[in-house]
């Protein structure tokens, strides 16, 4: 073939390549692309996926009490696309508005479609007839409608009783593109009961919608509510249930016909979580709590680890988040002196005196529990001078064996056992107990404590070396050391149980309903971290730990004879620490078990700015274990709901028992311990005693209701006044 018709044929050929290209490229456009554009303009009945989302999963406490659950609550909502179309039908021109609107940075103002005038035109004069009108947020509507069109639907209203359901349901085809639709809320049946471990949900928003929503559901898209707190939020992925979907049929001009029962899945029922908390034990902790002004607590079981109770004061109500949370409630919250949404029994705070029981455990395994030191009123680091408590009364210990330092609270004792230990034996033997890190425990914003040495307080101080009087500091509780609740409610569980550190465990177990089976998704199995009779340490030794904290309960001369309960034998460690010297903050602490012969509950107490562990958390101890062991007795708790309380940091001294438990106990030695023991020499030895900056003043922003405008408000028409006749 001669050239030039060799060219002929390669350009032909090109040209049908490219024809073909062209053609392709154009079905996939018209087919695939825009398959369901073109579907909408034939003329018939379609039909178009409605998404639905799962339905959530309950929250019980260990005996089966829902203190998380869902009920019924009617809407109604616009398919603010529907609405638009039923309004060209009959008129041939939108209604507009000027908006001013950004393109590539320039500002220009241009006209749009104003939906707010078509909805008030086609939809708000019917819902007015049949005495459902509400106000509403127009500006919000109009957003609504740019962003989403008729995938998502707008909710008009959730203030609808059920025989508003019953009015809307006789009238509901009359109305196109206005639906009535039955969904689960949750709801906190007792309010502010074990709030900070519950959270509560934040409403779905739009960065939750799939990319490929419009082509997968046609017709509307509702998306999932969303744990942001609590175990509402650790567990979200278990308590979501899995979507749902069914098929409606629509006619051509986009009115809903009905359902078809054949290709439909219903959605499902996220998993069953049951958590260790005891309501009664809950509720009667929050209780005791409300005595003090801010103050939080954790009572645990020492045989398995599980939590029952853990509360934290201020409180919220969970339920004023679930739709949304008003404006109002919202400026409340975040305007509260105390932050109420801050779980403090998992925040850090400086634990003064309860930080010698770790270190009497962190000796015992070095084995320095059978070793006497010796105290003079003070110890000396230099040029600086760390008293113990009785020097300011004018006296000294002497010489002093564990358990008698531990019954009085002997700052020179537990700082030359510090010595003894080293610095990396402090780290090491504290990180053991779970001080310096996080439980593991599901919630969110858990503090890890401060542990001086520990590898957060080297990536806190890079550059800092461990010194003395660093370790003296932390034997006692001050200085550097910061502390959890829940972290020395374990410690001391541990001193209770014969030795076995068990992981804290608020979830029991969760069970997922997958069809016709369950599957156990959390397993209710204790978590043994470490056995201290396995790492050097001797029986005859933690007996000694336990004899110091029953002879400060017991025996005269003791810091926790207000913890005493007639009858039974408590065991308990106070400690006040010194949080501001300028402000003269304190913060006051007991740990506790009981029985101390068959020890079952382990306490840990706070309160902020009480000015003696002994004379304020004592007290809120004794309390707390008179009505666990009435109950142990057959005594029956009560439960109810639980409205919130605000809290104040006013200074507290004592927390005052009635006047027949006083004569029953002898609280006629003073704990002591002021807390400003070492203070003065720790500003001298540039150790701060100011709390550090903790993420837990970080929490979630809620989604929140949007207040009707003037442009959304509904102004009912005034009836003519009756002529005279």
């Amino acid at each position: 073939m001669e050239p030039r018709y060799r060219l002929r044929v390669y350009l032909l050929t090109a040209l049908v390549l490219f024809g073909f290209g062209v053609l392709l490229s154009r079905l996939y456009e018209f087919q695939i692309d825009k398959r369901d554009f073109y579907r909408n303009q034939v003329p018939g009945n379609r039909q178009i996926t409605v998404r639905e989302p799962g339905i959530r999963g309950t929250i019980k406490d260990r005996n089966g009490i829902e203190l998380a659950r869902n009920k019924r609550q009617y809407e109604i909502s616009f398919n603010l696309e529907e609405i638009h179309g039923a309004y060209r039908l009959q008129r041939a021109e939108d209604p507009t508005i000027e908006r001013e609107q950004s393109e590539k940075g320039m500002p220009r103002v241009g006209p749009e479609t104003d939906i707010v005038e078509i909805v008030k035109a086609r939809v708000i004069q019917p819902l007015t007839d049949l005495g459902l009108e509400r106000d509403f947020n127009a500006e919000k509507l109009r957003t609504h409608y740019k962003t989403h069109g008729g995938l998502v639907p707008f909710v008009y209203t959730r203030d609808i009783t059920y025989e508003d359901f019953a009015k809307f349901a006789e009238h509901s085809l009359d109305i196109p593109g206005v639906y009535l639709n039955v969904r689960p809320l949750r709801e906190y049946p007792y309010k502010a009961l074990s709030c900070h471990t519950l959270g509560y949900l934040r409403q779905w928003a739009t960065g939750d919608i799939p990319e490929d929503a419009r082509r997968q559901y046609g017709y509307q898209y509702v998306g999932d509510d969303k744990g942001v707190a609590g175990v509402e939020a650790t567990l979200d992925d278990i308590l979501r249930g899995s979507e749902g979907w069914k098929q409606v049929v629509k006619s051509e001009k986009g009115k809903i016909l009905g359902e078809t029962l054949v290709d439909a899945v219903d959605p499902g029922i996220g998993a069953e979580v049951t958590l260790t908390i005891d309501a009664e034990v809950q509720y009667l902790l929050s209780n005791i709590l409300r005595r003090a002004g801010t103050a939080s607590g954790v009572v645990m079981d020492v045989e398995t680890g599980e939590i029952l109770a853990m509360a934290s004061v201020p409180d919220y109500n969970p339920n004023d988040f679930i739709p949304s949370i008003s404006k109002e409630k919202n400026a409340e919250y975040e305007t509260a002196k105390i932050k109420p949404l801050i779980d403090r029994a998992i925040s850090r705070f400086p634990p003064g005196s309860t930080f010698k029981v770790p270190t009497a455990l962190v000796g015992a395994t070095k084995g320095f529990a059978t070793k006497s030191y010796s105290c003079s009123g003070y110890l000396s680091y230099g040029s600086a001078k760390v008293g113990c408590w009785i020097a300011q009364k004018g006296g000294s210990h002497g010489g002093l064996t564990l358990p008698k330092a531990i019954q009085q609270s002997c700052n020179p004792y537990f700082m030359q056992l510090a010595g003894s230990i080293g610095a990396k034996g402090m780290a090491d033997g504290f990180a053991m107990l779970g001080l310096g890190e996080k439980t593991g425990i599901p919630l969110p914003n858990e503090s890890p404590g401060l542990v001086t040495g520990s590898r957060t307080w080297q990536r806190e101080r890079p550059n800092a070396k461990v010194t003395p009087i660093d370790m003296g500091f932390l034997s006692i509780g001050q200085g550097n050391a910061l502390a959890t609740p829940l972290q020395l409610c374990a410690v001391v569980s541990c001193v209770a149980n014969g030795g076995r550190y068990y992981h804290p465990r608020l979830v029991k177990r969760a069970i997922a309903h997958k069809g016709t089976e369950n599957e156990e998704v959390i397993k209710d199995e204790p978590r043994l971290k470490v056995d201290l009779l396995k790492e050097g340490m001797k029986a005859s030794d933690l007996n000694l730990i336990r004899e110091g904290m029953r002879m400060a309960v017991n025996v005269p001369g003791g810091t926790a004879g207000r913890a005493k309960i007639p009858g039974y034998e408590v065991a308990a460690k106070t400690g006040t620490a010194q949080v501001s010297k300028v402000l003269d903050l304190h913060n006051a602490w007991t740990i506790a078990f009981a029985p101390y012969d068959k020890p079952k509950y382990a306490v840990c107490m706070l309160v902020e700015n009480g000015k003696s562990g002994g004379a304020v958390c004592g007290p809120l101890v004794h309390l707390l274990f008179r009505g666990l062991m009435a109950r142990d007795e057959g005594m029956r708790l009560p439960l109810h709901p639980l409205e919130p309380v605000v809290g104040n940091l006013d200074p507290i001294k004592e927390i005052a028992l009635p006047e027949d438990v006083l004569a029953a106990i002898d609280v006629s030695q003073d704990d002591g311990e002021t807390g400003n023991e070492g203070t003065d020499a720790a500003t001298a030895a540039g150790i701060p005693t100011e709390p550090l900056p903790d993420s837990q003043t970080v929490t979630p922003k809620p989604t929140i209701t949007p207040e009707a405008d003037d442009e959304g408000r509904v102004t009912k028409p005034r009836k003519a006044p009756p002529r005279n006749r």
